[in-house]
């Protein structure tokens, strides 16, 4: 039996045939049309709620082009996009029918008809038609759910259609109230820091103090100076500076690549998310702050505590409250919506950029993805932008955490670092904790 409730509209000038079609369909339980012709078929489609379509090629005896049929489909197609149609052809009008088909006809039944074929061709497709409305009607549900939900948080602008996205979205405005620390995870480029800054835009204390350190782009040996502060000549003629702690008493601090944190810098860290106190590097004077704390890793910290790289302690009080951010090859819905956010005015994507930017595996996550559309406004020959102006590989990309260096290389990079980690892993593109892993696999010095 078909889905309840449906109509199916027969255009056929045969009386016989729309006989025939409305005998074996309403014993499916469908409620059946006929039409004699393309005009009478047209003014019924306008009147009636009508599921399916079945129409033939020809309208008149001495008729045998089949223009006519074409003519009609491409007419139903332009004023009901969404309604399926099923083409009834005789052999001589066979590749007639599958140009129809390529052309957005959901199937073609040829002359005389099986009469169990056509019944499951139309059962299909009224299911597809259920299936279809309903995930449209989830689809509204959903729009209305992001759009309230922007009119009452300040969401900072983010772009996004995933309902994992949403999801995450509305956890962030959820613990913006609450005075405990979040730890943010995802990839590089994944977009966690517009999620720090969600939780910033609608925290208590977001007319107060909000400073961001990236951990993992300073050198090692200024990474406590810069979080904590210096006292008068602790350093060769050095100030005494204020670090971001205490600048950011009361307000928020964000700490970006959390896991480039040395054992000192993790137990100064722990010490003051449990109690508040802190010494600024050469002192001895303790001093208090209570700065929300905001932290962002790529780095899977659990992994990091099992090989005794990150504080187990430090991880639990840190992680009150989680949100990973997904990859963007794990949320593809958000990916054309992003797309046409990064285009500059006045450019478009073609279909095939569209299927080229959902197939294509995005290592890099959003910011290769803004990246990407930047540079294909610049090198497009048009405003509608073609696969090859986005210059992707042929194939989905894998995430390549670690290029293939050999320990010359990483020596080398070393020692005109001056034997700084970080400042090595910025020369050879990569992130501290991959070039403290490729170091343990060559046998370097990890300490």
């Amino acid at each position: 039996m078909f889905p309840p409730g449906h109509s199916i509209l027969v255009v056929d000038d045969s009386e016989a045939v729309r006989t025939a079609f409305e005998v074996l369909l309403s014993l499916q339980g469908a409620r059946v049309l006929g039409a004699a012709s393309p005009q009478e078929g047209l003014a019924l489609l306008n009147r009636e709620s009508i599921d399916l379509v079945i129409q033939d090629m020809n309208f008149r005896r001495e008729s045998t082009s089949g223009e006519e049929g074409v003519a009609l489909f491409h007419e139903i197609r332009r004023r009901h996009p969404d309604i399926p149609i099923i083409v009834l052809t005789a052999w001589t009008h066979l590749q007639t029918a599958v140009e129809l088909v390529k052309a957005g006809a959901a199937d073609y039944i040829a002359k005389p008809w099986d009469d169990a074929r056509l019944v499951t061709t139309a059962r299909n497709l009224l299911d597809l038609r259920v299936a279809r409305d309903e995930a449209q009607r989830i689809r509204a549900e959903q729009r209305a759910e992001r759009a309230a939900l922007a009119a009452r948080f300040d969401l900072r602008g983010i772009i996004y259609q995933s309902q994992t996205m949403h999801g995450l979205v509305a956890m962030a405005t959820q613990v913006a109230h609450a005075d405990v620390p979040v730890l943010i995870t995802g990839a590089n480029g994944a977009g966690k820091e517009v999620f720090a800054d969600i939780i910033q835009a609608n925290s208590p204390v977001r007319a107060r103090p909000y400073l961001k350190v990236n951990i993992g782009a300073l050198p090692d040996e200024l990474i406590e100076a810069e979080l904590f502060g210096t006292e008068a000549g602790a350093f060769t003629g050095a100030r005494a500076r204020i670090g971001r702690f205490e600048a950011a008493d009361g307000g928020t601090l964000f700490l970006d690549e959390l896991a480039n944190l040395s054992p000192t810098g993790q137990a100064k860290l722990l010490r003051v998310l449990q109690t508040g106190e802190f010494e600024r590097l050469g002192s001895n004077t303790t001093r208090r702050t209570r700065p929300r704390v905001l932290a962002a890793t790529n780095v899977d910290l659990r992994e990091a505590i099992r090989l005794g790289r990150f504080r187990e302690d430090l991880f639990y009080r840190l992680n009150v409250i989680e949100l990973h951010v997904p990859a963007l090859a794990e949320r593809r819905d958000d990916i054309l919506p992003l797309a046409r956010h990064f285009l500059q005015e006045g450019y478009s994507l073609s279909s095939d950029a569209e299927r080229a930017l959902t197939r294509y595996g995005w290592p890099g996550n959003v910011r290769e993805l803004q990246n990407a559309i930047r540079r294909a406004c610049l090198l497009a020959s048009d405003k509608v932008i073609d696969p090859a102006a986005l210059n992707l590989p042929l194939v989905e990309a894998a995430v390549v955490d670690e290029p293939a260096l050999d320990r010359t290389v990483v020596e080398e990079a070393l020692q005109r670092a001056g034997g700084v980690v970080a400042r090595a892993a910025r020369e050879l593109g990569l992130s501290r904790q991959a070039l403290y892993r490729r170091m343990e696999k060559l046998g370097l010095n990890v300490s």
